[in-house]
């Protein structure tokens, strides 16, 4: 039998899986969920669950038929479910998205990809309130306020003239760590910039996922993976402002 998780990290678990956890604390939970055995299997648990019941997810409510299906396809999740329920924080909210038949998750599952990341977290930030952590279209202002924040300094740049203002910037998580992310506008259009360490060089590379482009490149010792509901071609645009050093 898996030992207990921690009383009062249950419903930091569930926060996390549901996208409304802070990069500084989904940090700290990242460390003690390392540590603790028992927290890591109720996570562990909760994402497999999560995970049976996304395969047949819907956004509208579910019909009989569907609900019933639903219900035989997590039948391999019943044993977790079973010791789940024991804890009183979850039997509600796990008993809700059983009855519903519908999980809406706004973070990507286990074996997710950094597109499906990246884009989970832009839909994250056009949230009100999580755009930014910084609000400024001064690079001066926006760099320093990452130091203490990541273990690297970001590069910043501001391409107003081109049509591309900086709005600001905010801590994020991707890949399992906490990122830079640099908010761009186009238009009426908001761009992330999700920014960290890698080598090599790498031309821009571009793809949709769920509706969103992605392009990533890597020049001067940085990955970007830029995330917008702009056309590919202004994306592209957009990269090539920061390979051309414009």
């Amino acid at each position: 039998m898996n030992p207990e998780p921690c009383p009062d990290k249950v419903l930091l678990i569930q926060a996390e899986l549901d996208g409304e956890l802070g990069v500084a604390d989904t940090a700290g939970l990242q460390s003690h969920v390392q540590a603790c055995a028992g927290c890591r299997a109720l996570r562990d648990d909760l994402r497999a669950l999560s995970a049976g019941l996304r395969r047949d997810a819907v956004r509208h409510p579910a019909p009989d038929r569907l609900r019933a299906g639903l219900m035989a396809r997590a039948a391999p999740n019943v044993r977790p479910i079973r010791r789940l329920a024991r804890h009183p924080a979850l039997a509600f909210g796990l008993g809700a998205a059983l009855a519903a038949g519908v999980v809406l998750a706004v973070l990507p599952g286990p074996g997710a990809s950094l597109d499906d990341e990246a884009v989970a977290g832009h839909i994250r930030a056009l949230q009100p309130g999580h755009l930014t952590d910084v609000p400024s279209s001064d690079r001066h202002t926006v760099r320093p306020w990452f130091d203490g924040r990541i273990d690297y300094a970001p590069p910043v740049r501001d391409f107003a003239a081109a049509g591309f203002p900086l709005l600001g910037g905010r801590l994020d998580y991707l890949g399992g760590r906490p990122v830079a992310a640099l908010v761009y506008r186009r238009d009426r259009h908001l761009i992330d910039l999700y920014v960290w360490p890698a080598t090599g060089e790498a031309a821009p590379a571009e793809r949709t996922r769920n509706g969103y482009a992605v392009v990533t490149w890597r020049t001067g010792g940085m990955a970007f993976m830029a995330v917008s509901d702009v056309e590919v071609s202004e994306l592209l645009a957009f990269a090539g402002l920061w390979n051309d050093g414009s």
